[in-house]
């Protein structure tokens, strides 16, 4: 079908050429175009062309002439009447009116990404707590977690480098800090001495302590406190410390993101699969890099693909690929992460925390496939909106979570312990809180991790700028909205 106006709004081909009417079959006023060839319309004239001189309209089809005149329109050649019964019709143009345009999306949190995080969390509190192997294979929490930092540092690097990893900095020192405050205290009251620690001692012990307040390497803490706090076991620095690895990685990769998304940029392949070439290096005993500057070089590497995967989402590198394509290569990976594994098991078995090449590979998969599948949910839908406020408390309070967490599970251990004391436990109670003990802990936790994240929560906030917030879990925000 020929529209009489283009998208633009010009007039059809045809149309615009003959005056905005197409020629009709006869010419009643009896003349014809000057220089035309063909023939004098008058009837028996002489024919001054071989062409055929068409007959002229029988009279019942020809209306009175004045009134066929009247309705021409004043801008159409009278000499060339339309070959139907006209209408009193007009020559401007119709406005045209613009396509309305698509409503862009309001800018703000993805909501799949959101709920990845959520899970990673709660995942590394269970982890933690009943010490799980499987855990790590069932769901790889910090690869997840690194490749989400990943895509929002991606898409922060929009803006001036330095700015974002400026910024990156302050929100990430503050809450470690009041964390460093509370550990190094704990410390100092167990009778711990960085100057004669049996591991660094001397200045480097000292030094040490730097980490605590910028994480550029691994903390120095003792493996076992000689005189602990009456309600923390002997070796609680290795589990309530330990975990800063993650904030020590996740500093460098900050760092490095800059030269990262240029060279992911430049070579995206080698740029992603670089650090899983690295780790089969540094994790595999191939090559040993002693003390903490070993253990960073081996996160960086064990944890690099997942970053620069969270690129590849950001940039839309990942979505190019066809899906059958991404999972079978992401199966393939998973596959050989968990032979190496099968080959390498340490005491913890499964554990893929302690097997370096197993955990890069199996996490990188892993990760693939979550990306590859990630819908954008501007809101969480169907049954999964019911947990919206707990998702959104815990990423706006991710790195409290995090930090405080292991603290946490192990306050529980002493005030379970005061149940034993009650009066009423005999020995058949007794023996059935021995036999639900971690599943009390289980259920206690949470509440302690609401109090931390009224406690010192806020303090992400200062570190972000933003007004302290008890308990941002978007409620007030979405009822100001109604």
């Amino acid at each position: 079908m020929t529209h009489p106006f283009h998208e633009d709004g010009s007039e059809a081909k045809g149309q615009a050429d003959h005056g905005g009417w197409f020629d009709g079959p006869g010419d009643p006023a009896g003349t014809a175009d000057a220089g035309s060839d063909w023939p004098s319309a008058a009837a028996g004239g002489p024919r001054t062309s071989s062409w055929p001189q068409p007959e002229p309209a029988p009279a019942w089809q020809q209306p009175a002439p004045a009134a066929r005149l009247a309705e021409v329109p004043p801008q159409a050649h009278p000499a060339h009447p339309l070959p139907y019964a006209p209408t009193k019709v007009t020559t401007e143009k119709a406005p045209v009116p613009d396509p309305a345009p698509a409503t862009p999306k309001k800018p703000g949190r993805d909501r799949y990404l959101d709920l990845l995080r959520s899970i990673a969390l709660v995942r590394v509190v269970v982890y933690h707590l009943f010490g799980w192997a499987w855990l790590s294979v069932l769901f790889p929490s910090m690869g997840v977690m690194f490749a989400l930092a990943g895509s929002l540092m991606a898409r922060s690097l929009g803006r001036p480098a330095l700015g974002v990893i400026r910024g990156r900095i302050r929100r990430l020192l503050p809450p470690l800090w009041a964390f460093s405050a509370v550990a190094l205290s704990l410390l100092y009251i167990g009778g711990w001495n960085p100057g004669k620690d049996p591991d660094s001692g001397g200045l480097w012990g000292w030094l040490g302590i730097v980490d605590y307040i910028i994480p550029i390497s691994g903390p120095a803490y003792p493996f076992e406190v000689a005189h602990p706090p009456g309600f923390l076991e002997s070796s609680w620095a290795e589990q309530g410390i330990g975990p800063l690895w993650y904030l020590r990685a996740y500093l460098w990769f900050v760092i490095a993101s800059p030269l990262l998304l240029w060279a992911f940029r430049k070579v995206p392949w080698a740029t992603l699969l670089a650090p899983l070439a690295l780790t089969a290096v540094v994790g595999t005993g191939l090559v040993t890099i002693p003390g903490r500057t070993g253990d960073t070089v081996t996160d960086f590497a064990v944890y690099g693909s997942c970053w620069v995967l969270g690129f590849a989402h950001h940039d839309g590198v990942l979505a190019k690929v066809p899906r059958y394509l991404a999972v079978s290569g992401a199966a393939l990976v998973m596959a050989f992460g968990l032979w190496w594994a099968s080959g390498h098991l340490t005491e913890e078995g499964w554990d893929l925390n302690e097997i370096p090449l197993a955990q890069a590979a199996w996490s990188l998969g892993f990760v693939v496939i979550l990306l590859q599948y990630s819908p954008s949910w501007q809101q969480l839908p169907g049954r999964l909106a019911r947990w919206d406020k707990p998702i959104t408390l815990a990423n706006n309070r991710a790195v409290t979570i995090y930090l405080w967490h292991n603290f946490l599970i192990m306050a529980t251990f002493p005030l379970i312990d005061l149940l034993y004391s009650l009066p009423f436990m005999n020995d058949r109670l007794s023996s059935a809180l021995d036999t639900t003990y971690m599943f009390w802990t289980f259920v206690l936790v949470w509440p302690l991790i609401a109090v931390a994240i009224v406690g010192v929560g806020w303090i992400e906030d200062l570190a972000a700028k933003r007004s302290p917030r008890l308990w941002p879990d978007g409620g007030k925000k979405k009822r100001k909205r109604h």
